[in-house]
């Protein structure tokens, strides 16, 4: 793989994409969490997804690991890993790359065809989870605050999602520090989702991207 798409896009955007090797180097230093299935990664500048895409098949091997025997937990686990995988990107080609990455690795892992509802859950998942905009401005590139999915798994087929917006989410690192603004604030006042949703199943998910009820990130 070419690590540049143009030079003229090293040029406007630094776009350089980051070797296997390195990416494998680099999440071996984090290894307990690459294969925790249920670990949150977020890649600020995803690209078309060297990073994520590696994270996703991790994950995959661990929910393969614990789960070989069960279909029904292997497919709710498998949507799980992907629930937990999050990238920003400013070029929308490489959004749009990067959501069919991960969405084919997922696909082949469980042999989904198109129409199957995990299918169609996962591709409404990847819409939300990987967004176009700016890491640094943490705006969309439509101008509104970036705001990410935390997604849960409840058990027996049912996911929770509860919303986040990236600037509240990046103060928690501000928490605890002496003498920062934050620091004689409480967790829950600084933690609180801007919407909530009810439970949902695999299906329910589908219908919610083919409806697009609630909207997309883009």
């Amino acid at each position: 793989m070419s690590l540049i798409k143009s030079q003229q896009r090293v040029v406007d955007h630094g776009e350089v994409f980051t070797p296997a090797w390195l990416v494998d180097a680099m999440l071996d230093l984090v290894q307990g969490e690459t294969e925790r299935i249920d670990s949150r990664f977020l890649e600020p500048a995803c690209g078309s997804g060297n990073f994520l895409v590696r994270i996703l098949q991790r994950k995959l091997a661990a929910v393969e690991l614990k789960f070989e025997k069960s279909d029904f937990d292997k497919r709710h686990f498998t949507l799980l890993a992907l629930m937990c995988c999050y990238g920003i990107e400013l070029l929308e080609d490489n959004v749009a790359e990067c959501r069919a990455n991960m969405l084919e690795v997922l696909s082949d892992y469980l042999r989904l065809e198109e129409s199957e509802d995990l299918h169609r859950a996962a591709s409404y998942v990847l819409s939300l989870n990987l967004v176009r905009g700016n890491a640094l401005t943490m705006r969309t590139s439509d101008d509104q605050a970036i705001t990410f999915a935390e997604w849960g798994y409840l058990g027996k087929g049912r996911f929770q999602r509860r919303d986040f917006r990236l600037d509240a989410l990046t103060q928690m690192a501000a928490l605890h520090a002496e003498g920062s603004l934050f620091s004689q604030l409480e967790k829950h006042e600084i933690l609180t989702p801007t919407k909530t949703y009810p439970p949902m199943t695999v299906r329910e998910l589908a219908e919610v991207g083919t409806s697009d009820t609630f909207g997309r990130a883009e």
